[in-house]
């Protein structure tokens, strides 16, 4: 195999007030100013780009399947006139938005099927997703939730907090819980330090998680005084949700630092999407500039089949191959894990190159990122030692 070109040199780009303000507005460094002014209508969107047909339709379907909310700062990333910007068709809506595939499914983790108490999903033996809230900063196009999160899906996200504290007190092979939802990072800080402060009560678990994209739509959220919060509650993990590098923005980085300097261990979960992060090169850029962020490329998704977002699903195949082109020509620490979460509520399921070749009981044939073959003895039984060898052997 031929080794790829090089990825363009990571940049980290400032996107404070740019076409969003004529000047500067000395709010823009408050969350809670972000979040008022978020980009919620069809007037505002004609204010600043050259909409298309397929996204104007888009934007009047999105007030009954999935809202549309995009941060001031995240707002600002995308292109004018570009209806193929790859921050664009993330938080944009379209009219593919209405079609769906043969295969499309409005729960396709089969997360309300292992869901025990409302909003405390169950699917694996050690661990539960507790949904907090249904709300986030900015929705993508893509969500996987999209059904219960941003107040117009088809169903009600029902969170019954209490119900879900007794039930991770009297299951004790529980040890790992993840925050998610919506976002929880939306939540108060007083809000979210009562709910970790419950869950730490419980002995137990062992350690927390919080799923969240606010790091990137809304990074004047991580304020010094949320980070030295989450602190307090260690061993405390965080997955971040980044897709493409130009989404990683000075404030970006200088959020997640604040985060990785708070002890929280950082891991990126990406979406392999069509048109947007579906190419070798920007993989590689992206997972680069992650790794100066601080934060370990994790799980690279195959989109998952939800209702409306065959638009934006691409190939598993293009998925292996992008592996491929980055398993051996860049650090071990920058490859995430391309997966399947299998449809109806299988799990995840990792998905990678044909390595191996043959394997019987003597040997395995694998070949390396080169294409170079080789070959790997498996044990043989050794001679069992008989009396007289063993004296030799003490001799």
């Amino acid at each position: 195999m031929s080794q790829p070109t090089a990825a363009l040199a990571p940049r980290f780009i400032s996107h404070a007030p740019g076409y969003w303000a004529t000047a500067p507005t000395p709010h823009w460094d408050e969350w809670h100013w972000q979040q008022r002014n978020r980009v919620t209508t069809l007037a505002v969107l004609d204010q600043h780009l050259q909409l298309t047909s397929e996204e104007r339709a888009g934007v009047l379907l999105a007030g009954s399947k999935l809202a549309l909310a995009v941060t001031p700062h995240y707002f600002n990333l995308i292109e004018r006139d570009n209806p193929d910007c790859p921050i664009r068709r993330q938080v944009i809506p379209r009219i593919e938005e209405a079609y769906d595939s043969p295969y499309d499914m409005a729960d396709p983790c089969g997360e309300d099927s292992h869901m025990p108490v409302p909003g405390l999903v169950h699917r694996y033996p050690d661990r539960v997703l507790f949904l907090v809230t249904d709300r986030c900063a900015s929705y993508c196009r893509y969500c996987t939730r999209s059904r219960v999160v941003s107040g117009v899906g088809e169903q009600e996200l029902v969170t019954d907090f209490e119900e879900a504290f007794r039930y991770l007190e009297k299951n004790t092979g529980i040890r790992d819980v993840l925050l998610s939802g919506g976002d929880a990072l939306l939540l108060s800080d007083s809000r979210l330090e009562a709910i970790l402060k419950r869950l730490r009560g419980i002995p137990h678990l062992e350690f927390l998680r919080i799923g969240t994209r606010v790091p990137i739509f809304l990074p004047q959220r991580i304020t010094p005084a949320l980070c030295e919060m989450l602190r307090k509650y260690h061993p405390l993990w965080m997955s971040v949700h980044v897709n493409h590098p130009r989404e990683l923005t000075t404030e970006v980085r200088d959020a997640l630092g604040r985060l990785a300097d708070s002890g929280i261990p950082l891991g990126n979960q990406s979406v392999l999407l069509k048109g947007i992060n579906d190419n070798a090169e920007v993989m590689r850029d992206l997972i680069h500039k992650l790794l100066l962020c601080r934060v370990r490329p994790y799980y690279l998704y195959q989109c998952d089949l939800i209702r409306g977002s065959s638009h934006l699903r691409t190939s598993v195949a293009k998925g292996i191959e992008i592996i491929e082109t980055l398993r051996g020509f860049t650090s071990g620490y920058a490859i995430p894990q391309y997966v399947i979460d299998a449809p109806g509520g299988g799990g995840k399921v990792p998905i990678n190159p044909n390595y191996v070749l043959y394997h019987d009981t003597e040997k395995i044939v694998i070949r390396n990122y080169e294409g170079k073959i080789f070959e790997y003895p498996e044990p043989i039984a050794l001679p069992v030692a008989n009396h007289h060898s063993a004296e030799l052997l003490s001799a």
